[in-house]
This record gives C-alpha cells, sequence and structure tokens, in this order.
C-alpha cells in the first residue's frame, strides 16, 4: 500500500537547488511526484510511495540541502494517485 501526501515548505527554500535536491531524495527512494516553487516562495511537494521511505523522504525535506533554511512543513495526506516518476514542476 503506498502513502502520498503533499507538503507545502516555507523559509529559504528558493533559488538554492531545493527542487533538484527533492528530486534526487525522491529518485533514491522510488517515489513518484512532482516538486514546484510557488510564487508565495514556497516550494510544493507531491509525493507517493512505499510508507517508510515516504517517512524517510519527509524527514529529508524537513532538513533541506545544505543552503536552505527549512522554516516550516505543512503536510496534507492524500489518496494514492497514478504517478509513474519524480519530476521538476516549471
Amino acid at each position: 500500500m503506498k502513502k502520498r501526501f503533499r507538503a507545502n515548505i516555507r523559509g529559504v527554500v528558493q533559488g538554492v537547488g531545493f527542487r533538484w535536491f527533492v528530486r534526487r531524495e525522491a529518485q533514491m527512494r522510488n517515489i513518484a511526484g512532482y516538486v514546484m516553487n510557488l510564487p508565495d516562495g514556497t516550494v510544493e511537494v507531491d509525493a507517493q510511495g512505499e510508507p517508510q521511505k515516504i517517512e524517510d523522504f519527509l524527514q529529508e525535506l524537513k532538513r533541506g540541502p545544505s543552503m536552505a533554511i527549512v522554516s516550516g512543513v505543512e503536510i496534507e495526506w492524500l489518496p494514492p494517485t497514478d504517478y509513474i516518476d519524480f519530476r521538476i514542476k516549471f
């Protein structure tokens, strides 16, 4: 059974390689979904995968890459969908 969430990440998360970090972490865990910058300066991540891999992935999102400063992560749990890979949306 796969788990899926949508998260909104706040802080210094744009212009610091956050999306590339998220994509790399997702691909390492075989997680599908997307990441994208939002106009308000936050980053949205929609991700789906095996439960333990999703929990590990969430911990990495809360940490972020070395240049990021994550000040908050809002998570909404959603029903699984038909994602097949992980993409950066522009």
